[in-house]
């Protein structure tokens, strides 16, 4: 039988800990105790979402609940490593404190900076000399698995922070205007929309890639930006259907002409 312990009046790291010990225990519960860090990973890829989403929103209530699912996502996991004698979470911790120090060396060392893109600068510097000659490429540390705007975005921070970079906006927004107008190009030259997409789907990756980069240099996050934007959509989408509804319609019944009208209700009610 699980330990009778009162989780809820021991809100600590330690009691997280012991949460986790009674659910992977003997007796303590079949689906804790069946998973492995592959199966956990898409846990924690989606609930660290949902704090974004949470975050996004600034709903403190959402952001407090989602906070405590990830921390549980990340004790749970370091408990599974822990178990099969890898490596602990202090361990984990202790590695973790003494790489955050040894990248500020502005806060606990001798030097100074001025600015924040000093500090991504020497931060940038000094994760490289960590790397040493294990790493072929600066763009390596670039995990794969990333969301496709949001890896765009680091791959072409990486670059930029040796230098390959646009000169200032104007340039990025000029290739930007390049490549939508080869994009346009090969979407005349296609001819049978049934025909391999293959050329048209790359020049509109190279325009979605270019506008990463003007985002980047108009100090925008890419996948905070279009995050918001299509929330704002849905906001206003439900509204439209809402309103139908009202009216003993279907959103989908309507002609086009119709559903331009409340769009444009939905848009200035916003």
């Amino acid at each position: 039988m699980v330990p009778s312990v009162n989780f809820k009046n021991r809100p600590t790291i330690e009691s997280l800990r012991e949460l986790v010990a009674a659910l992977r225990a003997d007796n303590g519960c079949p689906w804790d105790r069946k998973q492995t860090p592959s199966s956990l990973t898409i846990y924690l890829i989606e609930e660290m979402f949902e704090l974004v989403e949470a975050v996004e929103a600034d709903n403190t209530e959402a952001i407090e609940e989602e906070l405590g699912d990830v921390l549980f996502q990340v004790v749970f996991l370091a408990a599974l490593y822990q178990e099969a004698g890898r490596f602990s979470l202090e361990s984990a911790l202790e590695h973790n404190i003494e790489k955050m120090i040894r990248r500020h060396p502005h806060v606990f060392g001798t030097e100074t900076v001025e600015n924040a893109d000093q500090v991504k600068e020497r931060w940038r510097e000094i994760k490289q000399q960590e790397k040493g000659h294990n790493q072929v490429s600066i763009l390596d540390s670039v995990p794969a698995g990333l969301p496709a705007i949001l890896r765009a975005f680091r791959i072409s921070e990486r670059a930029a922070g040796i230098g390959f970079d646009w000169a200032d906006l104007d340039g990025v927004m000029a290739q930007v205007e390049s490549e939508w107008a080869e994009f346009k190009a090969e979407i005349g030259t296609s001819g049978d929309m049934d025909t391999d997409r293959s050329d048209m789907a790359m020049e509109f990756g190279d325009v979605l890639f270019s506008l990463v980069n003007v985002a980047r240099l108009a100090h925008i996050h890419p996948e905070t930006a279009l995050s918001r934007s299509t929330r704002k959509f849905m906001r206003r989408f439900k509204a439209m259907e809402a309103t139908a509804r009202k009216a003993g319609q279907s959103l989908e019944t309507l002609p086009r002409d119709e559903m331009e009208q409340l769009w444009i209700a939905a848009k200035n009610s916003d």
